[in-house]
């Protein structure tokens, strides 16, 4: 019986996939997260793959020390007073399976980076629909809809 109920949950995912299910889905079914707008959240970018756990979603864990929750669009400004913080994202680290990002990626940032850059005058545009919930202790969310690309 034990070796039954094991295996249903090990051929899951490939059940899901087997019928279809998208990418969004899946990570959404395994893992319930919400964006700011209280509805689950959606995928941030996975040209280049973002993430803390690089699976596309602003989500965040007890071993994400640096809250990746903001879905941003970023922008050469951006990425310049990152540098000028000691946080070269123009740079690729292959070992970390990080590309270097580019003016107009989307890349989840740590949201302290953000609040940062937005106290600077720099701070990039948002994807509300792809920032977790967690901003919202943070910042409020009449803030964050001013930066916001997707807000309707």
């Amino acid at each position: 019986m034990l070796l039954r109920k094991y295996s249903v949950l090990f051929f899951l995912p490939f059940l899901l996939i087997a019928c279809d299910m998208s990418k969004t889905k899946l990570a959404q079914y395994f893992n319930k997260t919400y964006n700011v707008l209280g509805e689950e959240i959606e995928l941030c970018c996975s040209d280049p793959v973002t993430g803390f756990y690089r699976n596309g979603f602003c989500a965040t864990g007890p071993d994400d020390f640096g809250t990746h929750i903001v879905c941003a669009r970023v922008t050469d400004e951006f990425l310049q007073f990152s540098k000028s913080r000691s946080n070269d994202l123009t740079r690729a680290i292959p070992l970390r399976n990080f590309p270097g990002l580019k003016d107009g990626d989307k890349w989840c940032l740590c949201i302290l980076r953000w609040m940062e850059a937005l106290e600077a005058g720099v701070a990039p545009p948002i994807y509300l629909k792809g920032t977790h919930k967690m901003a919202l202790d943070y910042l409020d969310l009449e803030t964050l809809t001013r930066y916001a690309l997707d807000s309707d």
